[in-house]
């Protein structure tokens, strides 16, 4: 995207620090605020129970009247922030039949319509043998280990890429289990899977801290439209502007989210870009600087539209 991420100030540090559970859809649910414990035990007893069903999304597309042909899935790919690598929700059309090996082949190769998302995935078709109270998916042999290139850090990450993907898909914030071709428990990246699978981890620890929904990437949202996301921004204000295609700030406001401090939460702002002749800009959502500049700097997540 023609934006730059850039770095401006920062964001109160006790917020970076605390850490409730993951909303799939990245909203203000309460959700099991424990990590994987470290001390669990791999597990050799997540063989699958139930096969996958597409859930439904009002987004979803169908033909003839009947079943979706494809439903829109909330994708995790991997972004530059100032607290370091961190996840972003993208939702893009998978097949309905097999939303969540679409959507796992499609993080695994980084193919973000963003292209300032990627992935730590190494590749290898993953797939989602079934689930119960644990969704299995199935390993191949070149995900098991970790590559010598790749820290223990980013493998967590990559780990995490999975379990929000899988659990968005499913619409279920239950565990995630690695087993082989043959249903036995394995490691992925070299972690071995805990007793009762990998809970999704705090979203202060791995999400960026604001992430925009809409405008899509590449869209034509229109001269007037809502732009939306979730942010956990300092006293829940979101600050956005629209940049033209050289960077100048050409209109500028600000959201106000349904909370802050302990996730994120949803936020949106109507945007009216009619006085604007037509061409391609960039919207552009950040964290509030509580701090005038002396932390990290504020997260930013950007979209390319065009104005017709």
């Amino acid at each position: 995207m023609t934006a730059h991420r850039t770095r401006l100030r920062a964001v109160l540090a006790p917020l970076l620090a605390i850490g409730l559970a993951v909303g799939l859809a990245g909203c203000g649910d309460d959700d099991d605020p424990q990590a994987n414990d470290p001390n669990d035990k791999p597990s050799h007893s997540t063989k699958p129970t139930r096969t996958p069903k597409p859930s439904d999304d009002p987004s979803a597309t169908q033909s003839g009247g009947g079943e979706p042909d494809r439903v829109a899935a909330p994708l995790y790919f991997v972004g530059d922030t100032p607290q370091g690598p961190r996840l972003f929700r993208e939702f893009q059309q998978v097949e309905a039949d097999n939303p969540a090996d679409e959507a796992l082949a499609l993080i695994s190769a980084g193919d973000a319509d963003d292209p300032d998302y990627g992935t730590l995935l190494p590749g290898g078709q993953l797939r989602l043998a079934g689930y119960d109270e644990i969704a299995s998916v199935t390993v191949p042999d070149e995900v098991q280990d970790r590559p010598g290139d790749m820290s223990t850090k980013d493998a967590k990450l990559a780990l995490q890429q999975v379990v929000y993907t899988v659990q968005g898909v499913l619409q279920q914030r239950i565990p995630i289990g690695f087993v082989t071709a043959d249903g036995d428990s394995t490691t992925f990246l070299g972690l071995p899977t805990p007793s009762g699978g990998f809970k999704a981890a705090p979203q202060n620890n791995v999400l960026a801290l604001v992430n925009i929904t809409q405008p899509q990437q590449g869209s034509e949202p229109g001269r007037t439209f809502v732009a939306s996301g979730v942010a956990n921004s300092f006293e829940a204000t979101v600050p956005w502007q629209v940049r033209d295609e050289n960077g100048n700030q050409v209109l500028e406001g600000f959201a106000t989210a349904e909370g802050w401090g302990d996730h994120l939460y949803p936020w949106e702002s109507a945007v009216d870009a009619s006085a604007l002749p037509p061409g391609v800009y960039t919207f552009v959502a950040m964290t509030d600087d509580p701090s005038d500049g002396e932390g990290f700097g504020p997260t930013e997540d950007t979209k390319t539209f065009t104005i017709s």
